[in-house]
Formats: C-alpha cells, structure tokens, sequence
C-alpha cells in the first residue's frame, strides 16, 4: 500500500524534471555561458574616474557667483544633497541635487537656470573627453539597451556622441544638464551581448518596465530553482556507489544522459546555491535592507541644513575640474577634484589645503545614529570579508564605525573626504554571504590570490555548462523520438 503512492511521487518527480528540465536547461546553459564573459566585462557605465577626466579644468575667472548666490538664484530653502563646480563646456556652473532627486543647473556666470542644452553645447563637452578625435553627433535617444535603466530619466533624451577613437567609445550627454551619464566602446557593446544582457534577461522592451522585468526574472529564476532541487533529487534516487548496476557503473544511463548524471550530481550543490542566490539578488519580498543610507543620518551627519555655506572659491591657478561644497558636523568644507582623481580638501574661507582631521570625523561619526552608541572604531587598511575590490574601485583606508543598535549598523568613512562611502547592517552582511559570496565566488582568500579566483569559477561554470548542455541534449532526443513516434501513428 506504501509503494504505490512513492512510485507515483517518483514518477511526477521524473516527468516534472523532464518537461521543466527541458526549457529550463536553455536558461541554465544562457546563464553559465553568459555568467563567464561577466567574469572580464561589466555592464556599462561611468566611474567617477571617468567622469572627472573627460571633464574640462575650471576657468575660476569666468566664476562671478558664489556658492551662496547659486543657491538663492535656485531658490533653495535648504542645504542640498550635492552642490558641485564644473565646467558645461565653456561655461562654469553650479550643479544641484536636491534631497527629494530634483536636479537644477545654475550657469556660475550669470545666475541663469540651464534646463536645456543645444547639440553644439553636446559636440563641445565631448571635446573634452581624453578619448575624443572628431565628436559627431549620432542621434538623440530617449532610451537604447545601454541607458535602459531608471537612473538615466533625470537625463533624458540624452545626445549620443560617437568620438571616432579607435575603440568605438559612445558618449551620452544628458540634453537637461550637458552632463556625460555614460560612455561605451565597441567592445563593451559586443561582449555584453554575449554577457549581462541574456545572463540578466535584458533586452530594451522588457528592461524599461523595472517592476515587469523583476516580476519575471523572479519567475524564470524560481522555476529554474525547483527544477535544480528535482534533479538533485532525481540523482540521488538514482546513483548506485556501492550496490552498482549490472555494467559496474554507478549510473543506469549512458552517453549524454549518464553525462548529464554524473556531472549534475558533481556540480548539483553549486548549481542549485548559484540558482539560489541568483534569486536573491532580486530581493524577493524586499526581505533585505537597503544599502542606501537615509536622508536624515546624512543630515545629522552634515550638522547644517541652511542654504548657505559662504566658501571662498580657490585661487585661479589652482588646477580642479570639479569643486563639490560640503558641510561637515557643522563645518563646511570644499573637496577639489583633479582629472586623475585626486580628491584634496582645502579650507572655505582660505581656500588652502585642509586635511580633514580623524577626531573630526569620528565626532560627526557618533551623531550618525542618535539613539546608538559607537561602540567600537577602525581604520581598515586592507581589503577584509565586508570591505574589498571586485569588479570595482573601493577606497583604502576607510574608517569603520560600528553601532550597537538592533540593526548593528556599520559605516564606512572616507578619511580623505569625510563622505559616508558605504553603509551595512546584520541584514546586508547576511545579504553579502547568500548573494555575493554564494553567486560571485567573492571571498576574500579567492581574491587575494588571483587568479585562483578565475581558475575555481572557470572550472564550475564548465561543469555547470555540461549539466545544462546534456540536458537540452537530452531533451531535444526525447522530443525529437515523440514526434516521430506520433507521425508514425
């Protein structure tokens, strides 16, 4: 009476994974193939070290409005999110971003509002970019497979100006602000089409639908994630180590099915946490927290809510492309920033060089959290299990300061220019186990050692690569065989 309903259970197992399996696996085998070009080439974008060389030194003479000027000229009634100096290709001007995302450009020249840029103000920012030769103006595009993303509409439409460099680079220039939100180059553009683009289901039309496309990729994900649990289970219901079957192997199959056995159970475990993770990085249910950090931590952190800051703007012969005006547990402080990067604090009413002191910052640092105590302080100099380089630059050293709330908040502070450069609780840490850890291979002995890193993660996507060929294999015959039976009949 028992072994009828376990048959009939492992029989749905068998047909379940066999149908699933055979779509399923197209998913699989997209996912590894896709997964290794993601390996060496990211999704495009632009760094700040991107940003910062293509943009032009400020011509400080052309500078009539301060910084308290600019605001009131923006009829800004609080101190912004971000107040920076740059150049808008010939002209100095203040650019704005308020706490609720509005964006304001305010020419430093005369205190007009810039809402819109010409074509020929476009040609002449992407002039300044190190790559460009003959900047010629392609198109003007609301939205292509590259800007696809929310982060862009602030921007749109955006100009696309192609350099005519040797590596294809593309610039887009925002049409509202002249601002250049992202560049790609030829390669870029190829190998993610091989890459980020079939590994996140990326195509435009379902892309710029952001709840759509999650609702999907979710579905897709979670189907592929039970059809990993079946087949592990339909392998071990199957595999004989010690009682072998009559060929003295430990499989019944043979040719792409005993394949697709053995390679599945080898790499069953690692396909299932990497189908798992995959899912979470999703958020399913928005279950973990956001790593953005609140607007009002920022201004307490900040200690000045007033639109002003009465900064004394440097001298004209010190070289800056970009001078970003910030408040600091009530102190103001101007950041320059050179074309390479470089990042130097200078007083606002001298203008001199002013390192900011570490006493300093972790005084502002204790008004983070008001109803927490800093419970603990550090300076980490290398690279640990929370804060480390892959696939991107993270600043070395950073202070890290640790709160004892219920959440056990911790926050990353860079010394040089005292922003909060990441934050993370017990819920982000969890995150950062079961998704970069289980999904990127990310640990930190892998990444210290490079590149054992690239030899681990090569070796599993291949066996990963087997499981999902054999199987479309394997489904492809057995589709193939039912169609002739029923001609046949």
């Amino acid at each position: 009476m028992r072994r009828g309903p376990v048959r009939t259970a492992r029989r749905w197992l068998y047909i379940g994974h066999r149908w699933l399996g055979i779509v399923t696996c197209l998913f699989f085998a997209m996912w590894f193939i896709s997964g290794v070009v993601m390996m060496y080439v990211a999704f495009p974008g632009l760094s700040d070290k991107e940003r910062l060389a293509a943009l032009p030194e400020i011509v400080w003479q052309r500078v009539a409005l301060s910084p308290d000027d600019a605001m009131k000229a923006a009829n800004a009634t609080r101190y912004p999110r971000d107040l920076r100096l740059t150049m808008l290709a010939e002209e100095p001007v203040y650019r704005f971003i308020d706490w609720d995302g509005k964006r304001q450009v305010i020419s430093a020249v005369d205190g007009r509002p810039i809402t819109q840029v010409s074509e020929q103000t476009a040609l002449a920012v992407a002039k300044h970019h190190p790559a460009s030769k003959s900047p010629e103006l392609e198109e003007v595009v609301d939205r292509d497979q590259w800007s696809v993303t929310a982060r862009y509409n602030p921007a749109r439409p955006l100009y696309l100006v192609a350099l005519a460099d040797d590596a294809g680079t593309k610039l887009y220039v925002s049409s509202r602000s002249g601002e250049i939100v992202l560049d790609t180059d030829r390669a870029e553009r190829f190998w993610n089409w091989l890459g980020s683009i079939p590994h996140w289901i990326y195509p435009t039309v379902l892309r710029k639908d952001g709840p759509l496309w999650r609702l999907v990729v979710l579905w897709i994900s979670g189907i592929c994630l039970i059809v990993g649990m079946t087949g592990i289970w339909v392998g071990i219901l199957r595999v004989r180590l010690r009682r072998r079957y009559a060929s003295g192997h430990i499989t019944p199959y043979r040719d792409w099915m005993a394949w697709h056995h053995v390679t599945g159970l080898i790499a069953g475990i690692f396909v299932l946490t990497w189908m798992f993770s995959g899912w979470l990085s999703l958020n399913p249910g928005d279950y973990f927290a956001s790593r953005n950090t609140p607007r009002e931590v920022l201004q307490r952190y900040a200690g000045h809510d007033a639109p002003t800051i009465a900064a004394k703007l440097p001298a004209p012969q010190r070289a800056s492309v970009e001078a970003r005006f910030v408040w600091l547990d009530g102190t103001p402080t101007t950041i320059l920033a050179s074309r390479d990067g470089t990042l130097t604090p200078t007083d606002v009413t001298s203008g001199d060089v002013a390192p900011l002191p570490q006493d300093r910052l972790w005084t502002a640092a204790t008004k983070l959290l008001p109803q927490a105590s800093l419970v603990n302080r550090s300076i980490v100099e290398q690279y640990d299990a929370y804060w480390y380089a892959h696939h991107q630059h993270r600043e070395l050293p950073v202070l890290r300061a640790m709160f004892d709330d219920d959440a056990q908040t911790w926050f990353h502070i860079s010394p040089v220019t005292g922003e909060i450069v990441g934050r993370t609780d017990s819920s982000r840490r969890t995150y950062r186990w079961l998704f970069n850890a289980l999904h990127s291979f990310d640990f930190q002995l892998l990444l210290m050692h490079r590149p054992a890193w690239d030899i681990v993660v090569l070796l599993l996507s291949v066996v990963g690569t087997i499981v999902s060929v054999s199987g479309i294999v394997i489904g492809w015959r057995y589709l193939r065989r039912r169609t002739r039976y029923r001609a046949a009949n």
